[in-house]
C-alpha cells in the first residue's frame, strides 16, 4: 500500500505513534500486547476519523489483514476491469430539485448524469485550497471530539475552532493533556496554513 497520509494511535491521552498506517498499527499492537488496561484507538488524521483494526496474533497476521480493510480499499480506489479500463464505480442516489433545475439539467447535451458530475468537478476544483482547508478544520473537530470530548473548556475550544481564532483556540486547550494538546494544534495550524499564513500566531 502506497499511502502518505498520516495516522495516529492514542492510548488515553497519550499518545503512542503519528507515522503511515503500517508503523501506526504495530505501535499500537505493541501497547496492546502489553495488556495495560487503556484503550487504544487509531486516527486517520487527514479525515479525523477513527478506524478500528483487528490487531490479533503476530504483527505479520496483523499486517496481512491490513489489505483487505475497507479503508485501505477505499484509499485504492475503484477496482479495474482489465488494463486500462478503470469501473467509474458509479452509485446512484436520490436528488430533490426544483423544476427549473431539472429543465436546465435536461436541457444539456450530456444529459442529467454528465451535466451533474461536470458540476460537482467544476466546483470541485474552483477553490481546491479552500475545500482542503475547511476539511482540515473538520479533521481537527473529529479529532478534538473523540480525544478530549470530556476535558475542560472543550465546547469554547470548538467555536475558536470553527472561527478561525487560532490564538484563542491555543489559549483555550493550553492546560490539556501534553500529547492531546500539541497533536491538537499542529494538526489546526496545518488547516490554517492552507486557509492563510495571516491566520497563524
Amino acid at each position: 500500500m502506497n499511502d502518505e497520509r498520516s495516522y495516529s494511535a492514542f492510548a488515553g491521552h497519550r499518545l503512542i505513534a503519528t507515522a503511515d498506517l503500517a508503523t501506526t498499527l504495530l505501535k499500537a499492537k505493541q501497547r496492546l500486547d502489553l495488556g495495560e488496561a487503556e484503550t487504544v484507538l487509531i486516527f486517520d488524521d487527514s479525515s479525523g476519523r477513527q478506524i478500528d483494526f483487528d490487531l490479533r496474533g503476530t504483527p505479520a497476521e496483523a499486517l496481512a489483514r491490513l489489505q483487505a480493510h475497507p479503508h485501505v480499499l477505499s484509499l485504492q480506489g475503484p477496482p479495474r476491469s482489465g488494463p486500462g479500463r478503470p469501473k467509474l464505480g458509479v452509485v446512484s442516489r436520490e436528488v430533490s430539485l426544483l423544476p427549473r433545475h431539472w429543465d436546465w439539467l435536461e436541457a444539456q447535451p450530456q444529459g442529467l448524469s454528465g451535466a451533474l458530475r461536470r458540476l460537482v468537478d467544476q466546483a470541485r476544483h474552483s477553490e481546491p485550497d479552500k475545500q482542503r482547508a475547511r476539511a482540515a478544520r473538520e479533521a481537527v473537530g473529529r479529532l478534538m471530539s473523540a480525544l478530549a470530548g470530556d476535558l475542560p473548556g472543550y465546547e469554547e475550544a470548538g467555536r475558536a475552532l470553527y472561527a478561525k481564532d487560532q490564538a484563542r483556540y491555543e489559549k483555550l486547550i493550553a492546560g490539556w493533556p501534553k500529547d492531546v494538546k500539541a497533536h491538537l494544534r499542529r494538526l489546526s495550524r496545518e488547516a490554517a496554513q492552507l486557509e492563510g499564513p495571516a491566520l497563524i500566531p
